[in-house]
């Protein structure tokens, strides 16, 4: 029980992130707010759903078409928030991989990395919102340019 209520918190607070950058951030941060709450809506309904190999086989693609939805988001915005938010997924991507291959479960380092990866996901997500919201409010505050002034003609 301990573990589900850590589980949870986790995935309450990745939203709180994500609705942070759905708010305050910029259009890629957007997008990949919405991504990443796509890619927990769809983690939480395999586990309803699947079971054994085939909830290995939906992590894998859930995982792999997040990384390639980031990967177009990260060419379109050239943001360095998100290409690390796309390797992240990547490499949850490859952990998949591996356990798939050798049809493990998941075991303690499985989880260890796993939520390694996510709190690195919305660390990546609450730094790019926050250096967007910040540039964002340098430029609102930042005093007009004074006019040219017109110089006397001879």
């Amino acid at each position: 029980m301990p573990i589900l209520i850590a589980i949870l918190a986790a995935a309450f607070l990745g939203l709180l992130n994500c609705l942070l950058a759905l708010v305050k951030g910029d259009a890629a941060e957007r997008l990949g707010a919405g991504v990443i709450i796509a890619n927990l809506a769809v983690a939480f309904a395999r586990q309803m759903i699947f079971h054994g190999g085939a909830l290995q086989v939906a992590a894998l693609c859930n995982d792999g078409l997040t990384a390639l939805v980031l990967l177009a988001l990260t060419l379109r915005y050239a943001s360095l928030w998100l290409g690390v938010v796309m390797l992240l997924y990547a490499l949850l991507f490859g952990l998949n991989a591996y356990y798939f291959v050798l049809e493990r479960h998941g075991d303690l380092l499985y989880m260890v990395v796993s939520d390694v990866d996510f709190f690195g996901v919305n660390l990546a997500l609450f730094v790019g919102t926050v250096t967007a919201w910040t540039r964002r409010r340098q430029i609102a505050t930042a005093p007009a340019p004074a006019p040219a002034l017109a110089e006397a003609a001879p």
